[in-house]
């Protein structure tokens, strides 16, 4: 099996760092070809640091990481989590990174690497403005992007910022509509179905058990953050990359609601002949999961460290 080479885009924020190691733990189906961070979860500098952390923890510093937006495209500043402690990482003790981050922009960087490839995967679990400023720079850019898997917004539920709205289309609804607008192929694993992916105490002793410093991170993570947040939000999306025929999905339209207020970063998911009213879908919408095989899937990435 060749393994699928992708780009990560993100925000590390906790859960960006469990599914970075649960990628990195599966270098025979996954192969990460890059790192571009957008500030998110915590501001950008902090971003970047814990994507340089979790790689040398993981003994990848081959790969490079960019650095992208530091805020959104409509606001000075974007919001912040604080379900991930001020560091991004709930407090955790891995040292300060010594690898160098690589030259260019992140939304550069993209347009490059994606061109080399020809059809270059992107998963993305932090706001989209990265990949919406590559968009608008490089016009063509769809055409050398087979697919985008993404964390973001909620469609048949609500959301975990505003009523309405999930924490990454919040913190940037005006890159997100752009990304929905691209005519690139979604799939999008939003509060619907990562809210069923949760930190269990059997996860967190199985990691433990492993006991390679790989594991214990991963196991400090769950309980540390998952205290806070016990879903498992951005490993979601590695999960799909790996086993899809765990989740269940449905096809849609999605637009993303720009308006000020509560409603910013809304998902618009139309699903049904009379409401898709003649459009076609633009999105994958994942739904459901199978909670004892992602389970088993992730523990097995920590696993094979």
């Amino acid at each position: 099996m060749t393994a699928l080479r992708f780009v990560y885009d993100c925000d590390p924020g906790a859960d960006d760092a469990l599914a970075m190691l649960f990628a990195l733990g599966r270098r025979d189906a996954l192969d990460m070809i890059g790192i571009t961070c957008v500030a998110g979860n915590v501001g950008l500098e902090p971003v970047l640091n814990n994507a340089r952390r979790i790689l040398e923890l993981a003994s990848r510093q081959d790969i490079p990481v960019y650095a992208g937006a530091a805020r959104p495209f409509m606001a000075p500043s974007g919001k912040v989590s604080i379900m991930h402690g001020s560091d991004g990482l709930a407090g955790s003790a891995l040292p300060a990174p010594t690898m160098a981050l690589s030259d260019g922009h992140a939304a550069t960087e993209l347009s490059r690497i994606a061109r080399a490839e020809g059809q270059l995967h992107i998963c993305a679990t932090g706001p989209l403005t990265n990949i919406a400023l590559a968009l608008l720079l490089d016009p063509e850019l769809p055409k050398f992007v087979s697919t985008i898997t993404l964390m973001g917004g909620a469609a048949f539920c609500p959301g975990n910022t505003t009523p309405l709205a999930e924490f990454n289309f919040a913190v940037d609804p005006h890159a997100a509509a752009i990304v929905f607008d691209s005519g690139i192929p979604i799939t999008m694993l939003g509060l619907d179905v990562t809210r069923q992916a949760v930190v269990t105490d059997e996860m967190i002793h199985e990691a433990q058990k492993i006991g390679t410093p790989v594991a214990l991170e991963a196991a400090y993570l769950l309980i540390n953050y998952g205290a806070k947040d016990p879903c498992l939000h951005d490993p979601s999306a590695i999960a799909w990359m790996l086993e899809p025929k765990i989740f269940t999905t449905v096809a849609g339209h999605v637009s993303i609601c720009t308006d000020n207020g509560a409603a910013a970063g809304q998902v618009v998911a139309a699903v049904s002949e009379r409401h898709l009213a003649g459009r076609a879908p633009n999105c994958t919408i994942v739904t459901g999961v199978d909670s004892t095989a992602f389970l088993e899937l992730f523990l097995n990435a920590l696993r094979d460290f």
